[in-house]
């Protein structure tokens, strides 16, 4: 989680139809690392949205697109000092293609670039970087139809093995996909001049169809980010197969909307996994946990992780399952605020998520109540975990 002064600070370049993922991950997890991150976008101001995309490989020519959940600024474009910053992450989606226009985003790209500073830019965000001629001689990836542009501009292609391959060239990274997240995101704390470490840990998570989509993949990310083995398990599913996820946002209605989010592909088989080997187990919130809470095989292995004394971590809805595991009794913990009852009625001691990024620890039960509360969710659990990131 970011600190009172955070010894890096990081700028988000934004526009509206960013790729989700590609905006939220690293956003998120580089302020449960500690780093301060502004997320900005040309024409707008802090407090205002931009809204996402989802992309998605299915079984088409090219990926698909769909709504994605709405991403808050929080500071303003025009008020950017470029000096005040180390580092500059640009997301794909389709914002690039419109970003690549604005003279004034270009100025800033090349202000970074020229100073040296750290640069990491994925998926179509290097169209950004092709227009503002910062390529030349570079080498980089991208998602493949940014190739063509990408040797326009004389940069060195570099043909991606896989969908998570990752370049770096001095301070500029670059990454094909947001299955690369995990690379991508510790090359560029490595360039911010970060130190990992205590991350040999090996993390489940207990995944379900229509688990919230930030809610699985943004701590998935993170931690795999941070160097941890982390793997996704779901009943009556093996590696390989996907979950759906949905996504829950707030858009001024009396409660969450849901928009269908990624597929989520799970890489480990739920009957032959061996929990006993993992270090600390994850519990995304969405609708996953009503269904979930009712599997005996399911409470068997939660209870197993809390009677271990090993860290849980739980967020949103995953405390329904806690509650019908009777692992509550007499701990202190948060959720969505529809959840209270459920918290309530399984002998666990409400702690009112104000505001609703606030998260808790109770030994070794980490609960948070939304997803934007991960940086706090993330750390207060790395905390558990013994793993640092020190600059």
């Amino acid at each position: 989680m970011a600190k009172d002064v955070a010894p890096r600070r990081v700028l988000l370049l934004c526009g509206d139809y960013m790729e989700d993922y590609e905006a939220m991950v690293p956003f998120q997890a580089l302020q449960a690392f500690g780093i301060d991150v502004d997320a900005v976008c040309p024409g707008k101001k802090a407090g205002e949205l931009c809204r996402t995309s989802v992309h998605q490989i299915l079984e088409h020519q090219t990926y698909s697109e769909s709504r994605g959940h709405n991403f808050a600024l929080n500071a303003t474009f025009d008020e950017i000092e470029v000096r005040k910053y180390n580092g500059l992450i640009i997301p794909g989606g389709r914002a690039p293609e419109y970003l690549a226009m604005d003279e004034s985003v270009l100025k800033l790209v090349r202000e970074f670039s020229n100073s040296g500073k750290a640069i990491a830019s994925i998926c179509h965000g290097q169209l950004i970087l092709s227009a503002a001629d910062v390529v030349k001689g570079r080498k980089c990836t991208a998602y493949p139809a940014v190739k063509p542009v990408l040797i326009a501009a004389r940069s060195y292609w570099v043909e991606a093995e896989t969908t998570a391959t990752c370049v770096r060239d001095g301070n500029l990274i670059t990454g094909a996909t947001y299955e690369g997240h995990p690379e991508f995101i510790r090359l560029f704390v490595e360039e911010l001049g970060g130190t990992i470490q205590g991350s040999n840990k090996k993390i489940l998570f207990l995944c379900g169809d229509y688990m919230e989509d930030y809610e699985v993949m943004v701590p998935f990310q993170s931690l795999g980010a941070l160097g941890c083995k982390v793997d996704a398990i779901c009943p009556n599913k093996n590696a390989g197969d996907i979950c759906p996820t949905a996504i829950h946002d707030f858009e001024g209605d009396q409660t969450y909307s849901e928009k269908p989010g990624h597929n989520f592909t799970l890489n480990e088989q739920f009957d032959s996994v061996d929990i006993s080997s993992y270090d600390a187990l994850v519990i995304p919130g969405g609708r996953a946990p009503e269904y979930l809470a009712l599997d005996e095989k399911v409470i068997d292995l939660v209870k197993h992780f809390m009677d271990s004394k090993k860290p849980v971590a739980s967020i949103c809805h995953g405390q329904q399952i806690l509650s019908a595991a009777g692992v509550l009794k007499g701990r202190k913990c948060t959720a969505y605020p529809a959840v209270k009852l459920n918290v309530v009625l399984g002998g666990g001691t409400w702690l009112e998520p104000d505001p609703i990024h606030r998260c808790y620890t109770d030994e070794n039960l980490v609960t948070g109540a939304a997803w934007p509360g991960h940086p706090e969710f993330i750390s207060q659990l790395m905390v558990l975990l013994g793993i640092t990131v020190s600059f």
